[in-house]
């Protein structure tokens, strides 16, 4: 009986501690899935399949990301347990200032804030890619961007979703003769399955496996990226691309349902609040309310992190943020307090910044590989194919990220969201993000997941952590009908199949304003491993067209 007793434990033992059997990666291209799992193939781990992805969608993927923007790779090591955030967010140029982008009445002018290279912060994602090469992966840099650079040399073919981000930005990619040559071929928009070549692209991704970072922040790249911002307008200098430096931040670890989440910290708002919202929601057991009453109280805590989002965050290195008030449980318990079961409260009602406004474009991508090592990263340019903007003989498409600072307390960006001063324009400063890459983590199970979606981003995490402890796998998680509030403006959207009609109803009896809309939002990507089984699992938002999950 001893005997039996102890090959049980040793059995049970090593169920729990074994590696995944596999690697399971997500995102949102069939290249960059398949770039990834070249690399793991070639002797690589996660770290270097994350610059693989990481790269090859800044070739294929540039409505949402690329070497001109920046990015959030939350890592998990496998050997030791570390868990970090490796921030590779764009910073304001040294010449922005606070009032950049208001005109002669004090308004802003959108069109300086978001088209051009006036739109655009200084880029980190080149600076994360070689960090993560250097202190995290196996291979030499070089061979984890190879993927990325035979996709911009030989093409891709164009989609729907790149050529309709095409189509809107039309008028903006007009005024420069370097966006007309990639996204407009011989005047027009690209055809569906035509070929999207790169030369200049991959000259630049050349420059960067040849010499690092150095290849893009100094050098030729450089003077060529500083030469066509200043001149249609921008204020890039070489200074801002030398000095630029890229991140390691220790990540918003919460715990919930017995299990640890580890998500991203500022200048993301995302870790902070789904923490906020998770300690709101832990009080109450939702599996035994009906669906109303659920979406009610998830709505209200909602609410409350986007007001504290407003009002509290922005750069660490610039502001002092209350982190830990933030996320501890006795905060929680008094905005708990105020929440009404039955009646929604007005956002005005909240104490917050005093005014409200007048009035998906990301990707992300997530891998376990056969050790262990998990990575969940967020990706942006900011808005649909950005600043529309891409600087002569480079192929770099510039960011708009500067539309992510509070241009004015009080005024929405591009996405509705407001804030104050906690996020004003400052030089060298990193713009506000909700940016969410996520990682659970139980006992005996794992979830690594993010998704795009601009302000909805926190809101479609959250959905996807709440179904997953439901008991839910990656393709539910990716595929379940979402609904969003973000405190101001004061309503409750939905997407056209979250809510039936008598949901609808039930939900405005309580006082909710609710939208339903006929888009879809988000792109998610997420991978699942049992511990104890074995068990693995990787989707791909449905709402895409060409996102690959594969286990391998």
């Amino acid at each position: 009986m001893k005997k039996i007793t102890l090959i049980l434990l040793v059995i049970s033992s090593t169920a729990f501690s074994q590696t995944p059997p596999k690697a399971a990666i997500a995102s949102s291209h069939y290249l960059a899935t398949a770039a990834g799992h070249k690399v793991l193939a070639e002797g690589g781990n996660a770290f270097d399949a994350a610059i693989a992805v990481s790269s090859t969608l800044a070739v294929v993927e540039q409505q949402s990301s690329g070497i001109g923007g920046g990015a959030f790779w939350l890592l998990h090591r496998a050997k030791d347990g570390k868990n970090v955030m490796i921030d590779g967010r764009e910073t304001a140029p040294g010449a922005a200032h606070r009032d950049m982008y208001l005109d002669e009445n004090g308004e802003v002018d959108r069109d300086k804030a978001l088209f051009g290279p006036t739109a655009a912060a200084i880029p980190g994602e080149i600076a994360g890619l070689e960090h993560l090469a250097k202190h995290y992966g196996r291979l030499p840099l070089s061979q984890s961007l190879q993927p990325a650079i035979n996709a911009a040399e030989n093409g891709f073919k164009a989609y729907p979703r790149l050529i309709r981000h095409i189509k809107n930005k039309k008028k903006i990619i007009d005024r420069y003769p370097a966006s007309q040559a990639i996204y407009l071929p011989n005047g027009q928009l690209p055809e569906l399955d035509q070929l999207i070549i790169q030369k200049d692209l991959a000259k630049t991704l050349k420059a960067v496996a040849k010499h690092g970072k150095a290849g893009f922040y100094e050098g030729k790249v450089a003077k060529k990226l500083v030469k066509a911002s200043k001149k249609y307008g921008g204020i890039w200098t070489l200074d801002d691309l030398k000095n630029y430096q890229v991140k390691e931040r220790e990540p918003i670890t919460t715990t919930y349902r017995g299990h640890t989440l580890v998500t991203a910290s500022p200048p993301s708002s995302g870790g902070i609040a789904i923490a906020t919202i998770l300690n709101i929601l832990s009080a109450w057991a939702s599996t035994d309310m009906d669906a109303a009453e659920r979406v009610h109280l998830v709505t209200e805590a909602m609410r409350r992190a986007y007001r504290d989002r407003s009002i509290y965050l922005g750069d660490p290195d610039f502001v002092e943020i209350p982190t830990q008030m933030l996320t501890h449980p006795y905060y929680a318990d008094g905005l708990r307090a105020a929440i009404n079961p039955k009646k929604a409260m007005p956002s005005e009602l909240l104490p917050g910044i005093g005014e409200s406004p007048k009035g998906e474009d990301t990707t992300h991508f997530s891998i376990i590989d056969n050790e262990g090592n998990m990575v969940s990263a967020t990706l942006t340019v900011n808005t649909g194919l950005a600043s529309a903007f891409v600087a002569d003989g480079t192929g770099v498409l510039f960011n708009n990220e500067m539309d992510d600072f509070s241009a004015k307390p009080g005024e929405p960006n591009a996405f509705g969201l407001i804030g104050d001063t906690a996020n004003e324009i400052a030089p060298y400063k990193r713009p506000l993000s909700s940016m969410s890459p996520t990682i659970v983590m139980g006992d005996d199970k794992v979830a690594v997941l993010g998704t795009p979606g601009g302000s909805r981003i926190i809101t479609m995490v959250l959905l996807a952590i709440l179904d997953y402890f439901d008991g839910n796998l990656p393709e539910s998680w990716v595929s379940l009908p979402r609904y969003h509030h973000q405190y101001l403006p004061d309503r409750l959207s939905a997407e056209s199949d979250a809510f039936t009609p008598e949901m609808v109803q039930a939900l405005e009896d309580k006082g909710h304003e609710v939208k339903v809309y006929n888009g879809k939002w988000g792109n998610m990507h997420g991978v699942y491993w049992n511990k104890k089984t074995g068990e693995m699992a990787a989707a791909s938002d449905p709402r895409g067209t060409t996102g690959k999950a594969v286990v391998k």
